[in-house]
């Protein structure tokens, strides 16, 4: 099994049992998804911003415009932290204390660089797109220079991660499983509705195949 090197900035205390450094299982947590969110300081301020992103390997790719207060910070100081949560269900439990979640959440440590070649740009830019919707980047049409002159992307390799899981039911005070109270847990889950096509010309078109294909397995 391959794992993270546990260290202080990445080795979870708090519901330790709940952990893991695993990569295969770190990567299954950012394959599920397509936001993450961003930490940096501002003039002092801890801020957190939801961003898009790819992941390839020990990589993740995220871009904004190149006036973004968020990545000119982060890429200044070349660190960053980054984290993807999943909500599972809502584990109500006898009493509020032991009311819960199921989750799946990867926080990312790493260092950070700047993409300057156009091509590997657009690649990545095209990664993106696909994370969030599969096989979309070859329908759409080839971006314009002035489009990628614009467009900041950075490069961040994961050097520390770690994971937590929650995937149990309730657990309650021994006394309580005898009291009269629902108990249980309220599976979540993400769900794509029918897609509804823009006006114009896309309102005369038949919904592509990819994108139907993603309803289907995500209604």
């Amino acid at each position: 099994m391959n794992e993270y090197a546990k260290s202080k900035i990445n080795r979870v205390k708090r519901g330790h049992n709940r952990a893991t450094y695993d990569v295969e299982k770190i990567n299954s947590i950012l394959d599920a998804g397509f936001l993450c969110y961003v930490g940096y300081i501002y003039e002092g301020n801890p801020i957190t911003i939801p961003m898009a992103y790819a992941n390839k390997n020990d990589k993740v790719y995220i871009h904004g415009s190149t006036a973004n207060r968020m990545l000119l910070s982060i890429l200044e100081s070349k660190k960053t932290s980054i984290t993807i949560t999943h909500l599972d269900g809502l584990v109500l439990a006898r009493s509020g204390l032991h009311h819960s979640v199921n989750y799946r959440s990867a926080t990312l440590f790493g260092s950070l660089k700047k993409i300057e070649n156009d091509i590997e740009k657009t690649k990545i830019l095209g990664s993106i797109v696909n994370q969030m919707m599969p096989n979309q980047w070859d329908s759409l049409r080839p971006m314009y220079q002035k489009e990628l002159d614009r467009t900041l992307v950075l490069e961040f390799t994961i050097e520390k991660a770690s994971a937590k899981i929650r995937d149990v039911g309730v657990i309650d005070e021994p006394e309580d499983y005898k009291l009269p109270i629902w108990a249980g847990v309220v599976p979540i889950k993400q769900v794509a509705e029918f897609p509804i096509s823009d006006k114009g010309i896309p309102s005369k078109m038949d919904i592509p195949k990819h994108i139907l294909d993603y309803y289907d397995q995500n209604k």
